[in-house]
């Protein structure tokens, strides 16, 4: 099915309760992101390189699809294979990597998001390195700069980012893994922490999480810290509204928990929950 479902949540225990669906009308969705108004859902569909508008209602359900925009592929009848859709920290631009896949051309495409009609503009195409497959991106508390992290060669490009015209420029690619590490990495989720200090990632195929010092003159990168991250495959990572670190191990069925101290060094907690193949979460308050 490629459907987005809305949920009502039970404000006493947390439960939800299913509004209703509809179809995106891609294939894969595998991202979604609300706009500033709350009047508009984005969906990237990744098998079919589209990205989907849905509004939603005030009631809390979503209407049918608004608007469908194709992003495609940098080969002929190449798919682009959309993997996030992400807003920037003023909520104007959506920005999407595209993995290109097997086709080894990613990219990353920004949008103008207009609120009032529920239209994306496009304002800026980035390529990136062949094969590297850029896959989620964070945004520097500033808005002034970008950062995409690649999946196949475990690196983050770096961006500054003109928020006037939505225009992403790289002007850094380093790894997430230390020199060491001669393996697939294939890195996955991308965080920045609440005082926009470090950028965290997870590494799938090392077990692993990593931390990178920014530097706030100049938004460059600097490796300090791996830990693993006691499980296999942590696919996604969350930081929740109390600062701790949430990495979900997909084949090991297990949330563990992290600090990050000042020195952006990770520490384990003693913290558990076991639940079957995580790939993502969200915390409600």
């Amino acid at each position: 099915m490629s459907d987005v479902s809305a949920f009502s949540i039970n404000k006493i225990n947390g439960g939800l309760t299913r509004i209703n669906t509809v179809s995106t009308a891609g294939e894969n969705p595998v991202h979604i992101s609300i706009d500033k108004t709350n009047r508009w859902v984005f969906v990237a569909n990744l098998q079919t390189g589209t990205i989907s508008v849905i509004p939603r209602n005030s009631d809390g359900s979503l209407g049918n699809l608004h608007k469908l925009y194709t992003i495609p592929g940098l080969t002929d009848g190449a798919i682009s294979h959309p993997h996030q859709v992400f807003q920037d920290i003023s909520r104007n631009y959506l920005v999407v990597p595209c993995q290109g896949r097997k086709y080894g051309f990613g990219q990353i495409v920004v949008f103008r998001i207009n609120s009032v009609d529920g239209t994306l503009e496009e304002t800026c195409t980035v390529r990136s390195r062949e094969l590297a497959e850029p896959r989620h991106c964070v945004f520097h508390a500033s808005n002034r700069y970008c950062y995409c992290v690649n999946e196949k060669d475990f690196t983050i490009t770096a961006y500054s980012f003109d928020e006037t015209q939505g225009v992403l420029s790289p002007f850094q690619v380093i790894p997430t893994l230390p020199d060491t590490c001669t393996d697939d990495g294939w890195a996955s989720g991308i965080i920045m922490d609440q005082t926009s200090r470090f950028v965290i990632v997870s590494n799938r195929k090392q077990n692993s999480i990593s931390s990178l010092l920014v530097d706030p003159n100049t938004g460059r990168l600097t490796l300090i810290d791996t830990m693993g991250s006691f499980g296999e495959q942590p696919r996604f990572i969350y930081l929740l509204p109390n600062g701790l670190l949430l990495v979900a191990n997909e084949l090991t069925d297990s949330l563990e928990f992290f600090n990050l101290d000042d020195n952006g060094k990770f520490h384990h907690l003693n913290m558990q929950i076991k639940t079957e193949s995580p790939v993502s979460a969200v915390s409600w308050q």
